[in-house]
């Protein structure tokens, strides 16, 4: 019943129109900032090291400790997985709109707060920043189940997932903005300051000015956030909560008139009839949701090439680093979120994710079982190309559509959480990579390790395991279900449940039971 609703039928058979546009910039400049905010604390790690763990008369500058260097990087991503099952519950309970404009707040606050990070030591300033980039990433979670279920819902059959994976792509552009952000920020302070290098004069290579440059790239996440929050607040509430959840007829009627630019009547009996059958909905954790959707909520759950750091200054290694950064966010990220955007509704989801793990596994084992070959210096850039290919794949492949399909195969009430607990699934895996992968990419020989380093298993085999890892994720999508062309009310199965389940409502209050034909 809830796909005979006329206000439904108009937003999936509708021709792409402005709104949809809007949608994607709106929604998207979301992810533009959350990757910009999760991804800019890399470019400035080592400058963290050198000013804050560099102790007086050191051979070469100081590094984060791996236990540090793990908090600074990788609580953001604990923060995420948090956001994303709070707020993605929050969005079923609130409404989509409501929940949006509180994630995107939390995001432009917290930004600032860890740029302003302080603390009379080394551990304060990493505590105060840790503290602050938890609650950062706590608002970046809320983004993903929100931004999916909203263009999801705003979108129609033949272009959906294009315009979802549009959304998602936008990370692509804000890895580079935040690569350009840093080579801008240190080519300024470096043309300002000319310092020598670590390795000419230890003491001299680092000004105390240099501390603002980490700060300036954190903070200045706020601004597209900030930049965006006003058009937030003007979207209407998608008509799919507002109908099969918060059970208005007349203001979703009223609301999508609007942006479709055509009249909509307001069914109000349907919606009746909907409600009426309330009681024989399926619940998160009840049988039936297992029955139904319980197997697709678990399935998406030092090459050299760099200079060493004494034969630079600090804001050299910022950029040389930045530089890396955006080469491979040009050449390969964001080409492969847009191959993606191009592609998915005539390759499907399916195919795509196929091919993306498999790519994934071939390339990654490439570099794995040869690696002694590729640490030549003669075959760095080869390494480079080859890591980049990863990307490429990843991105037109199974970090897009992953992203994509739990805003599609899931009820509307359940939506957003659903989304919200598959997206942190995956940033389990980022917060296993950050903590983990750190220690175990150290290098096997202690003696060969700094001080304080805990020797690892090895790039190599971290390698192997990755290799490993993307096979089986190809192996699990076998069983995703394709969901190109259809319906959301189809693919959730609301179609079937909400008919019978609101004749059998009518039934036991003595109406005749009508079929529509």
């Amino acid at each position: 019943m809830a796909g005979e609703l006329g206000v439904l039928n108009a937003l999936d058979v509708a021709k792409t129109q402005w709104y949809h546009f809007t949608a994607i910039v709106i929604a998207g400049m979301g992810f533009f900032t959350d990757a910009y905010d999760l991804f800019c604390i890399s470019l400035v790690t080592k400058l963290l090291g050198r000013i804050y763990y560099t102790q007086p008369g050191a051979a070469k500058p100081g590094t984060l400790p791996p236990s540090v260097q793990s908090a600074v990087t990788g609580v953001a991503l604990c923060g995420t997985l948090a956001g994303q099952l709070f707020f993605g519950w929050l969005g079923d309970k609130m409404g989509r709109k409501k929940v949006y404009g509180l994630t995107l707040m939390l995001m432009v606050v917290c930004s600032i707060a860890s740029g302003l990070s302080f603390g009379s030591s080394a551990k304060g300033v990493m505590a105060t920043l840790c503290f602050f980039r938890f609650w950062l990433g706590f608002g970046i979670g809320g983004d993903y189940p929100l931004s999916a279920t909203i263009m999801s819902e705003y979108a129609n059959k033949r272009t959906r997932g294009a315009f979802i994976a549009a959304v998602f792509a936008m990370q692509g552009f804000g890895i580079l903005a935040g690569g350009i952000v840093a080579l801008i920020v240190s080519s300024a302070y470096d043309h300002k300051y000319k310092v020598p290098t670590y390795e000419q004069n230890a003491q001299a290579s680092l000004v105390p000015a240099f501390d603002n440059v980490w700060r300036i790239v954190l903070m200045f996440g706020a601004v597209p956030a900030a930049l965006t929050y006003y058009w937030r607040m003007k979207m209407p509430e998608t008509a799919r909560y507002t109908v099969l959840v918060a059970k208005n007829a007349k203001q979703a009627a009223a609301d999508m008139s609007k942006v479709l630019q055509v009249e909509i009547e307001a069914e109000v009996e349907k919606v009746k009839k909907l409600t009426q059958a309330e009681s024989h909905k399926y619940g998160l954790f009840s049988k039936e949701f297992a029955k139904r959707h319980g197997l697709h909520l678990d399935i998406f759950s030092a090459i050299g090439w760099i200079p060493p750091a004494k034969e630079m200054n600090a804001i050299h290694e910022v950029y040389k680093i930045a530089r890396a950064q955006t080469l491979i966010a040009l050449c390969s990220t964001v080409p492969g979120y847009w191959f993606t955007v191009v592609l998915i509704d005539y390759m499907g989801r399916f195919a795509i994710q196929l091919m993306g793990f498999f790519f994934m596994t071939v390339f990654m084992f490439a570099l794995a079982i040869p690696y002694d070959h590729w640490t030549k210096k003669e075959n760095r850039i080869g390494f480079v190309v080859m890591y980049s290919f990863t990307f490429f794949f990843s991105n037109f492949g199974p970090n897009a559509t992953t992203f994509v399909v739990p805003a599609e195969i899931f009820p509307a009430r359940l939506r957003s959480t659903c989304h919200g607990i598959s997206a942190a699934a995956g940033k389990a895996g980022a917060i296993v990579g950050a903590f983990g992968f750190l220690y175990a990419a150290q290098n096997k020989d202690p003696s060969k390790t700094d001080p304080g380093y805990p020797a690892g298993i090895g790039i190599k085999n971290s390698l192997i395991m990755l290799g490993v890892i993307n096979f089986f994720g190809m192996l699990f999508t076998l069983l995703v279900p394709e969901s190109k062309g259809k319906s959301l009310e189809e693919l959730s199965g609301e179609n079937e449940n909400d008919e019978n389940s609101a004749n059998e409502a009518i039934d036991q209050q003595g109406y005749a039971r009508t079929v529509p034909v």
